[in-house]
C-alpha cells in the first residue's frame, strides 16, 4: 500500500496576507538585508585597505632589511680594509724610523746597490730559490 498524494492541496495557491504588520515586517527584513549588504561592502573595502597596507609595510620592511644587510657587509669590508691600511701605516712608520738611521741607510745601500766600504770585497751568493730553479 502506497502513500497517496493529495491532489487537491497541490493545486491550491497560498496568498499572503497584506496587512500593516506583514508590510512592516517585510520592510524590516529588507532594511536588515540592505544593512548586511552595506556592512559586507564596508568590511570588504576595509579589508582591502588593510591588505594593501600590509603588503606595502611588508615590502618596505623587506627593502630596508636588504639595504641594512648590504650596509653591514660594506661596513665589514671597510673594517677589513681599515685594518690592512693600519698595518701598512705601522710598517711605513717603522721604515721612516729606520731610514732616519744612517747606519741602516749605509747597510741598505751596500745590500741593494752593491756599494762597498774601503777595502771591502762583495761576493754575491744566489738565493736558495734561484738555486732550485736552476736545477730544474
Amino acid at each position: 500500500m502506497g502513500l497517496k498524494k493529495d491532489t487537491k492541496a497541490e493545486g491550491r495557491e497560498v496568498t499572503s496576507i497584506r496587512n500593516d504588520y506583514v508590510r512592516s515586517i517585510e520592510r524590516q527584513e529588507q532594511r536588515q538585508q540592505a544593512h548586511k549588504v552595506r556592512l559586507f561592502r564596508r568590511l570588504s573595502v576595509f579589508g582591502l585597505f588593510v591588505l594593501l597596507a600590509s603588503i606595502w609595510i611588508g615590502s618596505t620592511l623587506h627593502a630596508q632589511s636588504q639595504t641594512l644587510s648590504e650596509k653591514e657587509q660594506l661596513h665589514k669590508e671597510a673594517l677589513i680594509a681599515l685594518q690592512g691600511v693600519e698595518q701598512e701605516q705601522e710598517k711605513l712608520k717603522e721604515q721612516i724610523v729606520l731610514l732616519n738611521d744612517e747606519e741602516y741607510l749605509a747597510k741598505l745601500a751596500r745590500k741593494e746597490y752593491f756599494l762597498s766600504e774601503d777595502g771591502e770585497i762583495i761576493f754575491t751568493i744566489p738565493k736558495t730559490e734561484e738555486k732550485a730553479e736552476e736545477k730544474e
